[in-house]
């Protein structure tokens, strides 16, 4: 006897056929699913329409763009009815730049353009071979002789007349790329079967960790110095880049610690069962799997340093934020701090994007 089964179980409104507009399907599917649905959309989009009608009538219908030089009646004229754009033209360049000689700002403006050309290279996985360390290194050497210069016929400028966003730049990305190998040595020191470098490991981290980056910055600015030969004089920014390293280090080390424990123990043995050593094992199978574990948490530790670079105000280093409060102590222009601060958080916020869409393309690459 031949038993004929049938149809799978669906439910009736799925073997519907679909008919309709697909955008009114899904809209009443996201956003008009149930009444308190409905309510609720249509309160926020209440509200965000005010907002971004003020918005649009601050920012762009009542604005002021350009003024001339230092003149800022026109804007004072507005004042509470539009926004004054005409600061940003006034005063981009010392935001930008800092106090660094005026004549000269082209070359902190072509180590910014290096750096961004930098960072997308190394976002091209086909370029992911040895010859992005040599690019690296070359581009960071002519960085240091744009901004130092002293060289080829480039007029010496000293680590205290650097600011902006070039600084910004520098100490995230050192800190970034000299934190992530130390955090990785720790997080397996952490997991080491030596009683004396996985304590050492976790005190670092612990101690690190307890403390706020304020106070590393401070302790590299006042007591550093302390512990230094008589004579012996390291420039602050370089003070600021060691804490900040230190500090990062202790963070990432315990994001990829997350990544090893994540990797199965069978991964392990089958390197062992290969003969790899200790450091092959490690760079050719774990910490390849561990990485790809926690990009998410390790992107999310990027950005976060990044923005944390503002700290450096304490110490009296002019990053990117510092050069754009000290552009609005001008009086003619004090009343405008909103448009400059608008303008700092766009710069903030397209990095801090960038870096977050390229983990999603990396996270969802390595998952194929």
């Amino acid at each position: 006897m031949t038993v004929i089964t049938g149809m799978p179980d669906v439910p009736r409104a799925a073997r519907r056929p679909q008919i309709g507009n697909p955008v009114l399907r899904w809209l009443r599917a996201n956003l008009f699913s149930s009444i308190p649905n409905g309510i609720l959309t249509l309160v926020l989009l209440a509200v965000l329409a005010k907002g971004v009608i003020g918005f649009a009538q601050w920012g762009i219908a009542n604005a002021v763009l350009l003024t001339p030089a230092n003149d800022s009646a026109a804007c004072k004229a507005v004042r509470g009815l539009g926004a004054c754009w005409a600061i940003i033209p006034e005063k981009y360049r010392f935001i930008l730049f800092g106090t660094y000689p005026f004549d000269e700002q082209w070359r902190p403006a072509l180590s910014v353009v290096l750096f961004i050309a930098l960072f997308y290279l190394s976002t091209r996985r086909a370029l992911w071979r040895r010859e992005l360390g040599f690019i690296w290194i070359g581009a960071l050497a002519l960085i240091s002789v744009l901004m130092w210069g002293g060289v080829f016929g480039l007029s010496f400028v000293s680590q205290d007349r650097w600011g902006g966003l070039p600084v910004t730049l520098i100490l995230a990305t050192f800190g970034l790329a000299f934190g992530f190998p130390l955090g990785i040595l720790v997080a397996l020191g952490r997991r080491s079967k030596l009683p004396a470098i996985r304590s050492l490991s976790v005190l670092y981290v612990e101690l690190i960790r307890g403390v706020p980056l304020v106070s590393l910055l401070f302790m590299a600015s006042v007591m550093f110095p302390l512990f230094m030969p008589a004579g012996f004089n390291i420039d602050k920014l370089l003070r600021a880049q060691i804490a900040i390293i230190l500090f990062a280090g202790a963070y990432l080390a315990e994001v990829i610690r997350g990544g090893l424990q994540a990797v199965p123990r069978g991964q392990y043995e089958a390197a062992d069962a290969l003969g790899l050593s200790y450091w092959r094992k490690h760079r050719l199978v774990v910490l390849p799997q561990a990485i790809r574990h926690v990009i998410p948490p390790l992107v999310n530790t990027f950005i976060a340093f990044f923005k944390d670079t503002s700290l450096v105000l304490i110490i009296g280093i002019f990053d990117l934020l510092t050069t754009a409060k000290t552009a609005i102590i001008d009086p003619a222009w004090q009343q405008f701090s909103v448009e400059v601060y608008i303008f700092v958080a766009a710069i903030y916020f397209a990095f801090c994007f960038a870096m977050s869409r390229y983990s999603r393309s990396l996270e969802a690459t390595s998952r194929r």
